[in-house]
């Protein structure tokens, strides 16, 4: 096998703007408000949900500084997986990437069930055609294989136009609800954002960013990834807290912010919030157009997570850890052999979910999307002490940009992972307690991570060896293409 051939991504294919598109894809800004600013509002701090949302960009934003500096040194498709063997050492790194893998595998099994149950109810409410959600699951996941095989820029611009459609549609509500209303400012008082529960509003907004750690998981297919990287990543997050928190606020003001969570909750059996807000905005013409874009956003997300968790798997394909084979690329630059396991991965296990007769809401989507949710924030946690590690043991004397901001970046996200875990049960959407139990499998890929990493140390060191060596040859190959702007 040929590792300048057959196991090269396409290089120089993304400049920012193209990475921001497959970043804020992933996120899903329409999805985001549809599902996840509703459920903050309701469960969460109501009134004061819009604070939470800019809290958590703020936090993020801090984790940003140390991780842009770390990404001007590290250049690689194994995304936080390489920042943790970067920073705490081989056998951490192969537990992140156990964690990494399983987390986006199972996100996309989600997206089958949520693509399928959405686009089976507005389909057949608006067109009279029934078909059942895996129906729709299925072909949405093969249209978003075809697509991840074209190569990741194919994949951007359609991301791209997606994203610039569902952004409008957010934007013409709020911009209807300041004309009509104006924005209530008691959003942000003392009392509003420490009504309810602002823990759990917290968590539910830090689930809302989830995606725009996969800046890095593009950067071999980057145009200057020295600099695209962090770049995207500052866009990216900023982006994100601006539209869930000033849409959030355009919510909360509409339905006035002392009854804000009242009205949610009233919403939740049917997760109409929002589109029963738009429907007095925006006119029914133009809420039925954010139905149908909200099929789109959800496939979206879709194919973003599908290109996330196939470069994954690659990662590890090269790194020989899982089969060599997973590493090859097609002539488009595109991991074909990873995209092809990890789409006959989702369809397998939602045919699975399918035929023991579950529930696309009430067992797919929140067994799969809860722990994916919880395996990535683990990650985000692993990565931000990653940085600090690595520039301590740097002696690296920029303080505040790889040891203060990163630093408060790992204490907040380690305060959503411990409400993660100790709220689970809202993070998955289900009391089930096989559905709550699942937090075990990371025990499980961090134990297995950790033993295999041993393993290879002992019985197969030209691997473990070459979990380090890996990281290093695109570092030299972007040293020498980028030395002079650095």
């Amino acid at each position: 096998m040929s590792d300048t051939v057959n196991t090269t991504l396409r290089r120089n294919a993304l400049g920012v703007g193209a990475i921001v598109f497959l970043v804020l894809a992933a996120v899903a800004p329409l999805t985001g408000m549809v599902v996840v600013a509703s459920l903050a509002i309701a469960l969460g701090n109501g009134g004061g949900t819009p604070f939470a949302f800019l809290a958590v960009a703020v936090v993020l934003l801090l984790f940003a500084i140390g991780y842009g500096k770390m990404s001007s040194e590290l250049v690689n498709a194994g995304g936080f997986y390489a920042f943790v063997v970067k920073g705490l050492g081989r056998p951490a790194g192969l537990a992140a990437g156990f964690i990494a893998m399983l987390g986006y595998n199972f996100f996309v099994v989600g997206t089958i069930g949520t693509s399928g149950f959405f686009m089976k109810i507005v389909i057949a409410d608006k067109t009279g055609l029934d078909m059942p959600w895996l129906f729709w699951g299925l072909a949405s996941i093969a249209v978003c294989y075809l697509m991840a095989l074209r190569g990741v820029d194919f994949s951007s611009k359609i991301l791209g136009v997606s994203l610039v459609l569902e952004t409008s549609i957010l934007i013409v509500f709020d911009v209807a609800v300041l004309f009509k209303d104006g924005y209530s400012f008691s959003a942000f008082s003392f009392d509003s954002i420490t009504s309810g529960s602002l823990s759990i509003g917290l968590l539910l907004a830090a689930t809302g960013f989830l995606g725009f750690e996969a800046t890095s998981l593009f950067s071999e297919e980057a145009k200057n990834p020295l600099t695209t990287v962090p770049r995207a990543t500052y866009v990216a997050i900023t982006l994100i807290g601006v539209i869930l928190g000033v849409t959030t606020w355009a919510v909360v003001s509409a339905t006035g912010v002392a009854q804000a969570q009242d009205t949610a909750i009233a919403h939740l059996p049917t997760g109409d919030l929002v589109f029963s807000l738009a429907d007095t905005y925006i006119g029914g013409f133009l809420t039925d157009v954010m139905n149908w874009l909200l099929l789109v956003s959800l496939f979206a997300a879709m194919l973003a997570f599908h290109n996330s968790s196939s470069r994954y798997i690659f990662s590890l394909g090269r790194a020989r850890i899982l089969p060599q084979v997973l590493s090859k690329t097609g002539p488009s630059g595109a991991p074909y052999v990873a995209s092809t396991v990890q789409a006959a991965f989702a369809v397998t296990v939602a045919v699975i979910f399918a035929i023991a007769g579950a529930d696309p809401i009430l067992t797919v989507v929140p067994s799969m999307l809860g722990f994916g949710t919880l395996a990535i924030l683990v990650l985000q946690a692993l990565a931000a002490l990653s940085i600090v590690v690595h520039f301590r043991r740097k002696n690296d004397p920029r303080i505040g940009s790889t040891l203060i901001a990163p630093g408060l970046g790992f204490l907040g996200l380690c305060f959503a992972v411990a409400l993660a875990f100790k709220h689970f049960e809202i993070v998955a959407g289900s009391d089930s307690k096989a559905v709550n139990s699942l937090p075990w499998l990371l025990v499980a890929a961090l134990v297995g991570g950790i033993g295999y990493a041993l393993y290879l140390r002992n019985s197969r060191s030209s691997v473990y060896d070459a979990l380090s060596s890996d990281l290093e040859r695109f570092d030299d190959h972007l040293a020498t293409d980028a030395a002079p702007g650095r």
